[in-house]
């Protein structure tokens, strides 16, 4: 199926449209019930005050509808990305007879990394894109102002991590240039060039460590300048009542939670771009990657 072919998430989301249509669409239909949830808890709420079951059966209609979809998109989703999983190492396999099987060895298992990126990254960046949009839509109707904020914040973080990932891509290459000589070292039951592997292995993972620290610190100072703002201009400029107040830092927190999945996503796609980079690369020539 993916014979001459480039192997890359774009290649696997062509090859496989139909199967990940489905499972995006689970992934939605997901999402939007559980953004649900706290309107029809509400309503449930005043009904009950009210001697009312209705919105209470409603309420348990909309968690049976939320329980069912999890549970067949996730049965779903493992036999999907299994067969994906599948598919790809053959192809890497089938276009790599003379690569050394340290470095074959090692790409397969950085060509699964591009599959969980479709099951775990892509589909949480999806959720908290939905959550996202909702938190923003709320706060512009409690003030246009409120929801401006948010996208200031959104734009600094995508230029925060616009500084880091060339840093992040050659990290990773270096690490995965690494991995790809693992095998060989070992075999050579040697205990120097053993230990200066896994040494190297531990600088790397320590200089990235280090990277997304800084990264991370930089991106909360943002999301929580995000908040004070919104907390000292609903208090100030807003007419509004304490319970509004209450909601409005709500909502502003969840933008935060979700936001925070873009830097996630990014950095997760700095690494899988030297991936592909490499899985595309001559098989023949694997130092020829060499940082």
């Amino acid at each position: 199926m993916l014979n001459g072919r480039d192997l890359t998430i774009a290649t696997l989301l062509r090859v496989f449209r139909g199967r990940m249509s489905l499972t995006w669409g689970m992934i939605l239909c997901e999402t939007s019930l559980m953004a649900l949830m706290p309107l029809f808890i509400g309503f449930a709420i005043d009904g009950l005050l009210a001697r009312a079951l209705q919105p209470l059966w409603q309420l348990a209609g909309l968690m049976a509808a939320l329980i069912v979809v999890s549970v067949i998109r996730r049965v779903y989703d493992t036999r999907v990305y299994g067969t994906i999983r599948v598919e790809l190492g053959k192809a890497q396999a089938a276009r790599s007879p003379h690569l050394p099987v340290s470095a074959l060895n090692a790409r397969l298992g950085m060509g699964r990394e591009l599959v969980d990126f479709l099951e775990a990254t892509l589909p949480e960046a999806m959720a908290a894109g939905v959550q996202l949009s909702i938190a923003v839509i709320i706060l512009y109707a409690f003030s246009p102002v409120l929801a401006l904020a948010g996208g200031l914040a959104a734009f600094a973080m995508v230029a925060i991590y616009a500084l880091f990932h060339r840093r992040f891509y050659r990290l990773n290459g270096a690490l995965n240039q690494q991995a790809e000589r693992q095998v060989n070292i070992l075999e050579m039951r040697k205990v120097r060039p053993t230990l200066a592997h896994l040494l190297r292995l531990r600088r790397l993972e320590v200089r990235i460590s280090d990277s997304e620290a800084v990264l991370y610190g930089a991106i909360f100072i943002v999301l929580l300048g995000l908040i004070l703002f919104n907390l000292w201009f609903a208090t100030t400029e807003l007419s509004i009542t304490t319970g509004t107040i209450f909601s409005v830092i709500s909502y502003s927190w969840e933008f935060v939670e979700s936001a925070l999945a873009l830097p996630v996503t990014l950095q997760n796609w700095s690494r899988l771009s030297e991936i592909m980079r490499r899985l595309n690369a001559d098989s023949g020539s694997a130092q020829a990657l060499a940082p």
